[in-house]
This record gives structure tokens, C-alpha cells and sequence, in this order.
């Protein structure tokens, strides 16, 4: 079998796309992890899916494939690759764009300076809605490690986040306390773990240990998670620049009932075939 993809980035976190429309895509695990892989396959942290809606006011659905193989609901880089991709494609030509997802519908909005916005939906504070494994929610959270307890916030976006407040994130345990906090039993769909460094009221730096994807260069939701957790915590205004190590993202967030918008880039780098 016979696929053609385009690799795609977003500040870094990057993307094999796929046409599912126009090709016929039938895709194991196994696979998956196979196009993922950066020495035998294409190399990538997700793969994007685009196929025909399930909704009758929606134009696609965005399916997300971690580089395990693991089928996830929602990833915001993605998100504006995917806008990019169906436009490049000549598969949309929409300024305005709503994809199914399952987490629920994206919009996805073509701005005049060549960035896009991502309506990311409202964040879900419920431990349920997460899901976590606590009784209450509250606005922190505690887990005990092997060598540590942690204090946390969690919020879904689509799909489960920790959001841990360090000092400074060039030094803080991403490898070590994301991989434990991940898998934590807290999280019994396992969990995406930001790190972020408060620079001021308007900015924020942020390092992202995603799930079954280790640390990435940026990470959409994780930085919308990040912003919901820090203005929940009296710690930030509505609109939040977000420093990750591939670049920036503007979060916007009115508060509790509100949809996140997230505003970015999307870049391809190169088409290709390969045979499976």
C-alpha cells in the first residue's frame, strides 16, 4: 500500500498529514508507529487524519494519532496544520472551517497575517470530565512520585492535563516528572504534564511532556491548559503570550463557560509517498 503525506509542523511539534478523503486509509498501530519512527519511517509526533464529517454543518473529521500508535481526541498544533493542509490541498476553501473531532467540533479561523485560530472549546474542570481520580475538584491537586510530591492543576481540553508551576523551565524535571505524572494512576487515561514559569501577567513559559509522545517542541492544548490553569489561579490576564521551545502562541481565555482561542502558525515542509 501506497500512501501519500505531507509533513507538516507547528512551532516545531510535527506532522505527518494524511488524506483520507481521496485515498483509501486503513492504518494498524503498528503502522502508525512505523511512520512515526525517526530512523526507520517519516518521523513525527503525531499523525493527522483528515476525513469525511460525521456532522452535516461540518466540512472534515481530524482524527489525531499519537507516535504509539494510540488514537487521542484533540491536539491544537494539529489543528492548525490541518486548516493549512485541507487549504493547501484544495480540499477547503473556507476562511472559517468546523471539523468533528472526537472531543466535539474545532473552528478553525484563517487570519489575515497568514496565522490561524483555534476555537479549542470550553475546558472541562470536572474530575470526571478529565478524567482524574479524586473525589472533589479543586483548584490544586497533589500525587506522590517515587522521590517527590508534586502539587498540579488539571483541566481537559479535549484531552487530560497536569499543569505543575516551576520557577524556571529550563530546569525543571520535564523527563522524569513527566514520564511518572503521565502514567500516574491519578489519570486513568494517562495525562499530558506542562511545566510553566509565570514571566508576568501576559506571558508564560512552557515545557510539555505529551502523551506517547515524550517532550515536544510546542504543544497547543498543553498551552491552553496552561493559560485556563494560571487565570483560575489569579495569575494571569485573558490574553496570554505562551514561550515554548519552537515558539509562540497567543491564548485567549474570557473564563468558566468560555471557549479557548488559540492563535498560531502552520508550516509544511515537504510532500511524499511511501510504501507500507
Amino acid at each position: 500500500m501506497k500512501i501519500n503525506f505531507t509533513k507538516m509542523h507547528g512551532l516545531g511539534n510535527d506532522f505527518v498529514v494524511i488524506d483520507g478523503i481521496n485515498q483509501q486509509i486503513h492504518l494498524t498501530a503498528e503502522q502508525i508507529r512505523f511512520l512515526s519512527d525517526r530512523h526507520f519511517g517519516v518521523g513525527c509526533d503525531q499523525l493527522l487524519l483528515v476525513e469525511k464529517p460525521i456532522s452535516d454543518n461540518a466540512e472534515f473529521k481530524y482524527r489525531i494519532f499519537n507516535a504509539d500508535g494510540g488514537e487521542v481526541a484533540q491536539c491544537g498544533n494539529g489543528a492548525r496544520c490541518f486548516a493549512r493542509f485541507v487549504r493547501e490541498k484544495g480540499l477547503s476553501s473556507s476562511d472559517e472551517i468546523v471539523v468533528d473531532t472526537d472531543a466535539g467540533q474545532l473552528v478553525l479561523q484563517f487570519d489575515r497575517d497568514g496565522s490561524i485560530t483555534v476555537n479549542m472549546g470550553v475546558p472541562k474542570h470536572q474530575p470526571a470530565q478529565i478524567p482524574l481520580n479524586v473525589d472533589e475538584q479543586a483548584s490544586r491537586y497533589k500525587a506522590k512520585l517515587m522521590e517527590t510530591e508534586i502539587e498540579f492543576s488539571a483541566v481537559s481540553m479535549g484531552n487530560p492535563h497536569a499543569v505543575i508551576r516551576v520557577d524556571d523551565v529550563a530546569s525543571a524535571p520535564v523527563a522524569s516528572v513527566g514520564a511518572q505524572l503521565e502514567r500516574h494512576g491519578l489519570f486513568p487515561e494517562r495525562a499530558n504534564i506542562g511545566f510553566m514559569q509565570v514571566v508576568n501577567r501576559q506571558q508564560v513559559k512552557l515545557r510539555v511532556y505529551e502523551r506517547g509522545a515524550a517532550e515536544t517542541l510546542a504543544c497547543g492544548s498543553g498551552a491552553c491548559a496552561a493559560v485556563v490553569a494560571g487565570i483560575e489561579l489569579g495569575l494571569l490576564e485573558h490574553d496570554v503570550q505562551v514561550s515554548l521551545p519552537g515558539g509562540e502562541l497567543k491564548i485567549n481565555w474570557l473564563g468558566r463557560g468560555h471557549p479557548v482561542l488559540m492563535t498560531g502558525p502552520a508550516t509544511s515542509v515537504y510532500e511524499g509517498q511511501i510504501q507500507l
